[in-house]
């Protein structure tokens, strides 16, 4: 076998490290899309009283559906979790850095990376946990 035949094996990882990224992101879209199929059906609209007009009463029943089933939509995006590997051996996120200057109290950055490192969702971290909280949902 030749050397242009040998197999490489930084293109094998590189490979396996793609695919693995790919199935991560099609999982999470599969489970956002489910999500959004679980919303609940609006009861059924009332028929238009006299002089009111039907297109009206059916624009609204629709408003009141789609702002209804936003919540359902939401809701798993929030406590979907940011990292998949949080908590492994392999996580590449996990990479705090500290230093402590003579006798004063050590400086990390890990108090700010922990929230996603540790495994959390959209609403366990510090500023946008705040801006979730509006959502619906």
């Amino acid at each position: 076998m030749g050397h242009h035949e040998a197999p490489n094996p930084a293109r094998a990882l590189r490979h396996r490290a793609l695919l693995r990224a790919g199935l991560t992101v099609t999982a999470v879209g599969a489970a956002l899309a489910g999500a959004g199929s679980a919303a609940q059906a609006a009861p059924a609209p009332e028929a238009p009283a006299a002089g009111q007009n039907a297109m009206a009463t059916d624009l609204a029943a629709a408003a009141q559906g789609v702002t209804g089933a936003t919540g359902y939509a939401i809701a798993p995006a929030k406590t979907l979790r940011l990292d998949p590997l949080a908590n492994t051996g392999v996580d590449p996120l996990d990479n705090g850095v500290g230093t402590q200057v003579a006798d004063f109290k050590p400086v990390s950055t890990a108090m700010a990376t922990s929230p996603v490192t540790s495994g959390g969702a959209l609403k366990d971290l510090p500023l946008t946990g705040r801006a979730a909280g509006l959502l619906p949902g």
